[in-house]
């Protein structure tokens, strides 16, 4: 690209000048066409209907507590994932922060967290909606909490003074996007299976992608189809569906590199409105785009407890979109009417491929 192809810099006038001709388009969308960050959006609103916090992880969970029911929402490019309920059960970790309630659960990676703000904006029929925003330091979201009627609307301002910048610009400076560090020589296809082979719980495998300098997904296409086989991506509907009408307790994971976030029990409405595949029930919401999926794989992870099986979803930059576990307890061995499920689902015809 050369310097005259490349977008010029917008002021925070700029943005708000086209923000107001533009008032109804959603923010992801608004910030994509006029190729600035979201976290840009939001921050020339500063001193309007925004205020600037400090990305304070620890001061939020804690103080977010208080506040009584909440929306948590995280999200990547094709999945937004919202739960609704109270902030329970907070752990305060070095390198990352759990929230381990009954409806909101959550890992956070704190080194992430770059910006922070508290938005204010008139919703329907006069009503105010209130939300913090997190952004990491390219300006992409990370993790955003919205008030809701029965939020207790005292802690939730106090939590706003705890974590209030003191600088409250309208501009914001970002990084740039990361480069990947370059890794050493990727470990044999009998390490792999040697390592899989011996785990004993499924936390373990970050570790073992580590140690073998494998991205996720090409240890899933290296391990051989007693470990891991390809699914037809029709298949991501139909484990929904057989799912709800087993009335089934799943485990839905979406993330982004600042925030995972976990529902965990049944879904039951299923709806699908063009490209999202949305399911709308009354503490869960989640927003899967089904036209962004370059590949779904079926993985079997060994455990002390037995194998367990989970649907994993990728986009066209192999990157994990979302996956998806039957509920289970542990020292128990799975479901078996989660195993059944994900052993029926149909396969990726190769034959088929592009």
């Amino acid at each position: 690209m050369t310097m005259t192809q490349l977008p010029a810099v917008k002021s925070p006038a700029q943005i708000r000048e086209l923000r107001a001709r533009h008032p109804e388009m959603r923010e992801r969308d608004f910030a994509r066409i006029h190729a600035i960050s979201e976290a840009e959006l939001v921050a020339a609103q500063v001193g309007t209907t925004a205020i600037r916090l400090r990305p304070d992880v620890d001061t939020l969970l804690n103080g977010l507590q208080a506040c009584g029911e909440v929306m948590a929402l995280t999200r990547n490019e094709s999945a937004v994932h919202e739960k609704i309920g109270p902030v329970e059960k907070v752990v305060i970790g070095a390198r990352a922060s759990m929230v381990l309630g009954e409806q909101i659960d959550l890992r956070v990676f704190p080194s992430r967290w770059a910006f922070g703000f508290a938005v204010e904006k008139a919703g329907e029929a006069g009503a105010v909606r209130r939300s913090l925003q997190f952004f990491d330091p390219q300006g992409m979201a990370i993790h955003k909490v919205h008030a809701r009627p029965d939020t207790n609307t005292d802690a939730w301002n106090e939590l706003i003074d705890k974590l209030r910048h003191a600088e409250q610009d309208d501009a914001i400076s970002l990084a740039a996007p990361q480069t990947p560090e370059p890794k050493g020589e990727p470990g044999s296809l009998a390490e792999l299976r040697e390592r899989w082979s011996a785990m004993t719980d499924t936390h373990q495998f970050f570790g073992l992608l580590q140690a073998l300098n494998l991205p996720r997904l090409d240890a899933l296409e290296m391990v051989g189809d007693d470990y891991a086989f390809q699914l037809d991506h029709a298949s991501v509907a139909s484990m929904f569906d057989a799912s709800v009408a087993a009335e089934l307790p799943i485990m839905a994971f979406v993330g982004n590199p600042g925030c995972i976030q976990i529902h965990s029990g049944p879904v039951k409405t299923i709806k699908t409105m063009g490209p999202w595949l949305n399911v709308m029930d009354d503490t869960f919401h989640l927003h899967l785009r089904l036209d962004q999926i370059a590949s779904v794989w079926a993985v079997r992870k060994p455990t002390s407890d037995g194998h367990v099986s989970s649907v994993e979803v990728y986009d066209a930059d192999r990157e994990l979109i979302i996956q998806f576990f039957g509920k289970r307890q542990e020292g128990h061995d799975e479901r078996a009417g989660w195993r059944a499920i994900v052993e029926a689902l149909p396969l990726f015809d190769q034959s088929n491929a592009a």
